[in-house]
């Protein structure tokens, strides 16, 4: 079928080829033209030229640097084509972002930035780029994450052990909460055994890093110089915890003071440096009020209106204030399975566990007090705090970060490999003056 598709794009360009100039003797003017074909889809002129525009004025608002305009070309035409290839994965996959979704989407990147979105919007047009036209590239960016969560997630496992060492790591380490915004530029090397490409390879590494050293921003030379997959975006690595430093750079970035260039660092993909653009912390405090609660609940159904299950419950409550045994009432009555069966316990309730009518009777109530009838999403509930705590949950919170921060690492890794695999392989045929040169591939910091 790609094939199929393949040669009818390729039949249909030739067939353009041949009518245009029957059609345009009048006006003798090029709309369009495709710089690449990629599987089923192209790539055009105007594609590639909005694209470079968009990264153009985004890099001259952030005071960065333009690398030469052929080398702009080649890395946002690769970027293009890697897109296309996940968007074409998106579309067969029948993923779809609706407008609502992508509406709030832009509220929320807007408020982030501490803007309305008719600043938004303004801020937009300042740089050179419409609403729409953004709106657009945030649905992609959307879907691509969703391709790759998809693709990639399923290859990522983390193991207790694996946690179980990295607090150990951690706590040899001094369990330093700091976190670093990181800028990084990689320099790749396709032959590692290749002497001389590695001595090549070092010595640009290590000239980048003296012009840098010198004043030379590293966002310029991020995007004029580095293989990294962020190279267009200055080589922002954005903000990373400890923990979450890629293994290479962890030993050399707590050390580093705020715009200092790392010494280049080496593996078998190439040389790398990172700079640590700012850096905040201080461990905060972990302790979080926990209720020891049970309940009871009618709920409405098809054979029990709503004001059926209110008057059952609110009988329910009276015989309560009466002296029945809430545990008994609870198993005989409650319409919760799991908590009806222990007498409506529901143990140790956290923040943010329970929906807000329900946590909101229970932060009221006073230990031992029955509170309700009250009316959640679920049903009627009685509730009765048994008990409060003040709980450190610092270790759990610990290891959540700890697996999270290891699924993180595993997956960056497991994205550029996968990345590389899709566009090995994709059909890729760059047409016009892309023709002969390809951009190169990169690896990523291990």
């Amino acid at each position: 079928m790609k094939a199929t598709l393949r040669h009818g794009v390729q039949a249909l360009l030739v067939l353009l080829a041949v009518l245009a100039p029957l059609t345009v003797q009048a006006e003798r003017k090029l709309l369009d033209q495709v710089v690449a074909i990629v599987d089923e889809d192209v790539i055009l002129q105007t594609e590639l030229e909005a694209r470079i525009n968009t990264i153009t004025a985004r890099l001259q608002a952030q005071g960065t640097g333009l690398p030469p305009s052929q080398v702009l070309e080649e890395r946002v035409l690769d970027q293009l084509i890697t897109e296309s290839i996940q968007m074409q994965m998106a579309d067969r996959a029948g993923m779809r972002i609706s407008d609502n979704e992508l509406n709030e989407t832009m509220a929320n990147i807007a408020e982030r930035n501490g803007m309305s979105l008719a600043q938004f919007e303004a801020q937009l047009e300042a740089e050179g780029v419409t609403y729409n036209q953004a709106r657009e590239q945030i649905r992609k960016e959307m879907l691509t994450s969703r391709v790759q969560q998809r693709q990639v997630g399923n290859r990522v496992r983390v193991t207790d052990r694996e946690v179980e060492n990295y607090l150990e790591s951690q706590q040899a380490r001094g369990n330093n909460s700091a976190e670093y915004r990181l800028a990084y530029i990689f320099i790749s090397v396709d032959n590692p055994s290749d002497e001389a490409e590695m001595e090549a390879a070092r010595e640009k590494a290590e000239r980048l890093r003296s012009e840098i050293a010198q004043g030379r921003d590293f966002r310029e030379v991020a995007v004029a110089e580095s293989d990294a997959s962020n190279a267009l975006e200055g080589g922002d690595m954005g903000w990373r915890a400890e923990g979450q430093l890629p293994s290479l750079v962890a030993p050399v970035v707590p050390d580093l003071a705020v715009g200092e260039p790392s010494p280049v660092l080496e593996n078998n993909s190439g040389f790398h440096l990172v700079m640590v653009m700012d850096k905040r912390g201080g461990e905060q405090q972990q302790v979080i009020q926990q209720h020891r609660v049970r309940h009871i609940l009618v709920r409405p159904s098809e054979a029990v209106t709503d004001s059926e299950a209110e008057a059952r419950i609110r009988d329910l409550y009276q015989q309560l204030q009466n002296g029945a045994s809430f545990s008994a009432i609870a198993k005989e009555y409650s319409d919760d399975p799991v908590s009806g069966s222990d007498g409506g316990n529901l143990g140790w309730v956290s923040p943010g566990q329970m929906v807000p009518a329900f946590e909101q009777a229970m932060i009221e109530a006073d230990v031992g007090e029955l509170r309700g009838p009250f009316r959640s999403q679920f049903g009627w509930h009685i509730l009765q705090v048994q008990e409060r705590r003040q709980k450190d949950i610092s270790g759990e919170v610990r290891e959540s970060e700890a697996r999270q921060a290891i699924y993180r690492r595993k997956f960056e890794t497991e994205l550029q490999n996968w990345l590389r695999e899709i566009r090995d392989e994709a059909f890729v045929e760059f047409k016009g003056e892309y023709g002969n040169d390809a951009p190169a591939e990169e690896e990523p910091v291990s």
